[in-house]
């Protein structure tokens, strides 16, 4: 830019043929000194300020005309040397930070006046709301008390039956799953939750109160039924509930009347159920129990908790807000992770020194701390249940999970036979728990159909079983009910089975590992594998 505007040749330069004499001649100058130590932007901006002004007042005190341009002594637009102060800008800055703390103030006392809970700030509506507010500029009026309850709540109304008529229309495409969560109080309230899960997204339909029914097996399957015909029989794929005695009766009697359809319970309880059958075992239940006596004191006392904090870096050792069998699992692990920290708290002057140190209880945890049986009994446990941990991160994570749960159980079931060598004895106890929880209860020709149309299943051959097969011709038998469908499935069953075409390619099988199946298209036999997974 310099020998640019000095007009000076150079590699790849054009001189420049419009710049003033006065800004060429100063240019040339600035080239011909010697560099000296970089003088910070804000001082090389005050001195070019100076140094024009100078230059000024030498001509006779003219300024440089801002609109003009040309050579021969005219003067082009003040880049180089601008007249405005330096600190214009950082007052700019913090008019703009005044008036965005004013506002932010503004909207706290609006939550707080209204006693409105803060985790409303984590709508996804919250800075949609801020920022359409922003888009209208100054001078944007809030809507009424009249126009929120009337014009505005119908229009909103209007977008949400909108919406709802697209879900409507996804089901017919793809199918979907009815979800039933059971709600109770704990005293003499119960409630099921019903929504709608299709590959588009989740749909709230309703709530009902079953208070006094919860056992009612005849009850529940005519709730479920009609929840099944206002969806629509030929759109619903399956039910989940969860795996109480009377569900489960009733989700048979659901598929014993609907053929095409599917009863599956929770797998997120019966994963969970797993573990805390796992932890029933007598040494399991004994480490859980004493990382549960751990994370107790630590948390019992302010000045243990903050000296915990310090040692752990900030880290926590307990989960909230999940079940409490996982919670337990999941504190274990902080531990065990958290190992070599918690033996170095007790054993640093500041913990040796304290009154709280000295208490009996204190000097309990720092013996158990201290012991290379509970260490070890701690490592077990964790290497013993972290498979069982992933599924459910699986199964309660963002993406359609159905694809997974087949193979992830037989990973689970493999990597705790590794972890005891293949020791027989060791491994037998939790795999007999695992496989009552998934052959009784999780276990469906749905769940095996999914793995095998998930091609990173079904195309590792180390994976794949005659299990997942047998499972995806009874659900096909279930579920292609027209004879169109049945033909269809049949041509496009052994181009996937085989991986012809366009299954064959270097970015289908890439695709394999890195989509999820409901990203892998197979034309009418995506569909199907849509309704199943």
């Amino acid at each position: 830019m310099k020998f640019h505007l000095a007009q000076i040749k150079n590699k790849d330069i054009v001189p420049c043929a419009e710049v003033p004499d006065d800004v060429r001649d100063h240019i040339r100058v600035i080239l011909s000194t010697p560099k000296k130590q970089k003088t910070p932007k804000k001082l090389r901006v005050d001195r070019a300020a100076i140094a024009q002004q100078n230059s000024s007042s030498a001509s006779g005190g003219a300024h440089p005309n801002h609109g003009s341009s040309g050579q021969h002594g005219s003067t082009g637009p003040s880049l180089l040397f601008p007249r405005p102060s330096p600190s214009a800008q950082p007052e700019v800055d913090d008019a703009r930070k005044k008036k965005q703390d004013d506002a932010d103030k503004k909207i706290a006392v609006f939550f707080f006046h209204n006693s409105i809970p803060f985790s409303a700030s984590k709508s996804i509506y919250y800075q949609e709301m801020a920022d359409a507010i922003a888009g209208c500029g100054a001078g944007y009026r809030a809507p009424s008390y009249e126009k929120l309850r009337s014009t505005l709540l119908e229009k909103v109304k209007d977008d949400i039956h909108d919406c709802y008529k697209k879900y409507r229309d996804e089901w017919k495409e793809t199918g979907c799953t009815i979800l039933c969560d059971s709600w109770s109080d704990g005293r003499n309230k119960s409630i099921i939750v019903i929504s709608v899960t299709c590959p588009k997204g989740t749909l709230f339909l309703k709530s009902v109160d079953i208070s006094g029914h919860e056992d009612d097996t005849t009850y529940l399957f005519e709730l479920l039924e009609s929840i099944v015909l206002e969806v629509g029989v030929e759109n619903v794929v399956q039910v989940i509930t969860d795996s109480a005695t009377s569900y489960v009766y009733a989700g048979k009697l659901l598929m014993s009347k609907y053929n095409s359809l599917f009863w599956s319970p929770c797998a997120s309880y019966c994963i969970d159920k797993m573990l805390e059958d796992i932890g029933k075992q007598e040494w399991m239940g004994m480490v859980l129990e004493e990382a549960k006596t751990i994370t107790r004191y630590m948390y019992s006392h302010a000045w243990t908790l903050n000296m915990m904090r310090k040692f752990t870096g900030g880290s926590e050792l307990i989960r909230p807000r999940i079940s409490r069998s996982v919670a337990d699992y999941l504190s274990l692990r902080a531990i065990v992770i958290q190992e070599d920290n918690l033996k170095n708290m007790f054993s640093q002057s500041e913990c040796l020194s304290s009154m709280h140190c000295r208490h009996p209880e204190a000097q309990a945890i720092k013996s158990l701390l201290y012991q290379d049986r509970f260490w070890k009994s701690a490592h077990e446990a964790v290497s013993v249940s972290e498979p069982l941990i992933k599924i459910l991160r699986i199964v309660d994570g963002d993406m359609p999970a159905m694809g997974y749960i087949y193979e992830g159980i037989e990973r689970a079931k493999f990597a705790i036979k590794a972890y005891y060598k293949g020791i027989e004895e060791k491994y037998m106890p939790i795999w007999e728990i695992v496989d009552r929880g998934w052959n009784k209860q999780l276990h469906s020709p749905l769940q095996a159909a999914a793995a095998f149309l998930n091609p990173s299943i079904f195309y590792n051959p180390n994976l794949i079983d005659l299990r997942m097969r047998n499972g995806f011709q009874e659900t096909m038998i279930k579920m292609a009910t027209t004879d169109r469908d049945k033909i269809e499935i049949t041509k496009e069953h052994p181009i996937y089975i085989n991986a012809q075409g366009a299954l064959g390619t270097e970015f289908a099988i890439m695709g394999r590992t890195l989509n999820s199946p409901g990203m892998f298209k197979l034309h009418s036999l995506s569909i199907n594998s849509s309704h199943g997974a």
